[in-house]
């Protein structure tokens, strides 16, 4: 598959976690709790979380590998990972999250790869893959 039909899945993943997260912060209620301060806590998250999760890893180790490796998209991973962000409009604790889990799948490879390598190139291949079941498996889930 290529990386143009992977974008492409992944922004019709965005516009499902769009959908999705419009959908739970109408549904979420918040109560403040006795003793604790009155400000509202986050909803949540969406039943895809752990998916989504990976996704944001895969995102960060996309955009380290694919500019370690002269494919002249690395950036798009990154605004790719910024787009899910706005889309899903998470509470400060779950950006926190998808942002950490972006920096590791980055770090995890920029700690060890200073070139690209015939293993870097084969993580990329098993990333793209992986990334486009996730982005299709959310979309026909959890789409409205």
């Amino acid at each position: 598959m290529t990386a143009m039909r992977i974008r492409h899945h992944a922004a019709g993943v965005l516009l499902a976690l769009f959908l999705a997260g419009a959908a739970s912060a109408v549904a979420a209620q918040d109560a403040p709790v006795i003793g604790e301060s009155a400000q509202p806590s986050e909803p949540p998250p969406p039943i895809y979380e752990p998916r989504l999760l990976r996704l944001a890893e895969i995102l960060g180790a996309l955009h380290f590998l694919r500019e370690l490796c002269d494919a002249g998209d690395g950036a798009a991973w990154k605004q790719d990972m910024e787009a899910l962000i706005a889309a899903e409009a998470p509470g400060p604790q779950r950006k926190a999250k998808l942002v950490g889990r972006f920096n590791h799948g980055f770090e995890t490879y920029h700690s060890v790869y200073r070139s690209c390598t015939p293993a870097a190139k084969e993580s990329i291949a098993l990333y793209l893959k992986e990334s486009a079941e996730i982005a299709a498996d959310i979309r026909t889930r959890y789409g409205q």
